[in-house]
């Protein structure tokens, strides 16, 4: 089972439902220009077109799977711990940083999207507003306090 915020599962559906209507769609034509050409043994169109048919039917079928073993996590309240779907700010050396803690499928860190699997996340998870809490990182351990959890 995975943790998901609601706009996480939500993001997810809307690419399942893009890929199984829209680019089967595309692709399903693709394939018959491709056939329509005659000697698919030469046709390296048809060839690719379904190398990337099967690439989706991959990731129509890893969506799927994403979204029904998704467990969907509401924001904490006011003075609870962090946890999936928590803001966090926290600081480090006089360095402010804030972002959310996701689950694995919505971390994108250039957005301040942080999983809940990273090395910081686990070091957030359970913790509260003022506790300090050491990370692991490729430059060694950093240590941050917490100033806030929405």
């Amino acid at each position: 089972m995975a943790y998901i915020t609601k706009q996480g599962l939500e993001k997810l559906k809307q690419e399942l439902e893009e890929l199984k209507t829209t680019k089967r769609r595309e692709l399903a034509e693709r394939l018959r220009k491709a056939i329509a050409m005659g000697d698919l043994s030469e046709n390296f169109d048809y060839k690719d077109a379904k190398e990337q048919q099967e690439f989706l039917e991959r990731r129509i079928a890893e969506l799927s799977r994403e979204v029904s073993e998704s467990q969907v996590v509401e924001k904490a309240g006011a003075g609870s711990g962090v946890r999936v779907g928590s803001g966090v700010t926290v600081e480090s050396e006089g360095i402010k940083m804030t972002f959310a803690i996701v689950g694995a499928a919505e971390a994108d860190s250039l957005h301040g999207k942080l999983s809940v699997y990273s090395p910081m996340g686990k070091a957030l998870v359970g913790r509260k507003e003022g506790d300090a809490v050491e990370v692991d990182t490729p430059g060694g351990k950093t240590s941050y306090r917490i100033l806030e959890v929405k």
